[in-house]
């Protein structure tokens, strides 16, 4: 017979799945803005291409939430980098 679930698993569990769903959404919203505001194109063009990275952005961060060791490195990654894409992004400022 397996032991019961802890509240520290099962709390451990759901900070993971709300910074898949929720951090994810931001990293990808994130990343979409920079790499918008980087790209060297026509701004239709470059939001397409920014959507489709942010598309394949998403996924991975909630794979990452998962696979790393515990919910608060998830949460340390996720908003490290989504903070480093909205500064990029802000640096940036709106595209030409």
């Amino acid at each position: 017979m397996k032991p019961p679930l802890t509240l520290r698993y099962r709390l451990g569990v759901a900070s993971r799945t709300v910074a898949a769903a929720v951090g994810g959404y931001a990293l990808a919203a994130a990343v979409a803005m920079a790499f918008a505001r980087a790209l060297p194109m026509a701004r239709a063009e470059a939001s397409t291409v920014a959507t489709i990275v942010a598309l394949l952005v998403m996924p991975a961060a909630a794979i990452w939430a998962f696979a790393v060791g515990s919910a608060a490195r998830a949460w340390a990654g996720i908003v490290a980098v989504a903070g480093i894409a909205a500064a990029i992004a802000w640096a940036l400022g709106p595209h030409p």
